[in-house]
């Protein structure tokens, strides 16, 4: 293991370059902080995956995700900010100067700023990756509006399905809220709503097999797991929302986490670790959008030393 006095100390790391990350990276560079950005794939994170985001305040005719990204990687890196490509596999955070491990090799800094972000989990049915966009969303906030007066299918039964169900409600002509058991597991406060909605039918019990789909997905096969009644269900769009996996892994229990593996962070992004920041939607948070990373961003850069 090398010494702190062989390497590079950074005064602040973010692992992740999704609106978070960059945020972060822009109010340290501005600052004057030497900001590094490690990044496993490309600026934007999961908001990359988005077509089109029109709840992003600036752009009155809407930006998609991939854009964004870039355009929030420059704005950092115009002020001195520098993103490594690599994925970070575990981290010491036991000192005052924090180690962070890639595969090829050691980075140290004062600070570190965690945006990992968090993945959505997938129906894992066969063709799912190739029609995201096409007709497989996982955010309804963002993708809701293409479905204008159509007819859709919501996966899941916890308050983020029964909360996408309910705004997804007075967007479309109809709502199918498909669920693997007989009842929610969302809260009472947004069950109750979405049952008054005249919109929304429960398909309880049913599991989706497979999705139909030529250019874009057209319909769900449906299984009902009580007595594997089958069913086809035509629709021109199906929202997954069956929970989401934050980046938490390479962690390897160095900070604290929620019971879903969230990163235990109030609003100002402090975790139990001094000079260790959660932002964006890796930390404990009750909304979880571009504009709210992007805050969070700024938040935690006020806090470091």
């Amino acid at each position: 293991m090398s010494t702190a006095s062989e390497l590079k100390i950074y005064d602040v790391i973010i692992i992740g370059g999704g609106p978070a990350g960059y945020s972060a990276a822009l109010y340290a560079s501005r600052a004057g902080y030497e900001a590094v950005v490690v990044e496993r794939l490309s600026a934007g994170g999961q908001m990359a995956l988005t077509g089109d985001i029109d709840n992003y305040p600036g752009f009155e005719d809407g930006i998609d995700g991939f854009t964004l990204g870039m355009k929030m990687q420059q704005s950092a890196e115009r002020f001195g900010a520098v993103t490594k490509y690599a994925e970070i596999r575990s981290v010491d955070f036991s000192g005052e100067v924090k180690r962070l491990y890639t595969q090829k090799e050691e980075l140290l800094a004062r600070n570190v700023i965690i945006a990992s972000g968090a993945n959505p989990r997938e129906l894992g049915v066969d063709g799912e990756a190739d029609y995201i966009g096409r007709g497989v969303h996982y955010c309804a906030h963002c993708d809701g509006r293409f479905y204008k007066d159509k007819t859709v299918a919501v996966i899941g039964g916890g308050n983020s399905a029964a909360a996408d169900a309910l705004y997804l409600s007075k967007l479309v002509k109809k709502v199918y809220l498909v669920h693997r058991r007989d009842t929610l597991r969302a809260e009472k406060i947004y069950a109750d709503k979405l049952f008054e909605a005249e919109n929304v039918e429960f398909l309880w019990d049913n599991k989706v097999e497979s999705l139909e789909a030529g250019e874009r997905v057209n319909a769900i096969n449906l299984v009902n797991l009580k007595n594997g009644e089958k069913r086809n269900l035509p629709i021109d769009g199906v929202f997954v929302s069956i929970g989401r996996r934050p980046a938490t892994e390479f962690l390897g229990g160095a900070l604290s986490l929620d019971g879903n593996g969230y990163i235990i962070a109030g609003e100002d992004t402090k975790t139990n670790i001094d000079g260790v920041f959660a932002v964006g939607d890796v930390r404990t948070k009750e909304l979880r959008q571009v504009v709210t990373a992007v805050a969070d961003g700024a938040v935690a850069v006020h806090h470091i030393k």
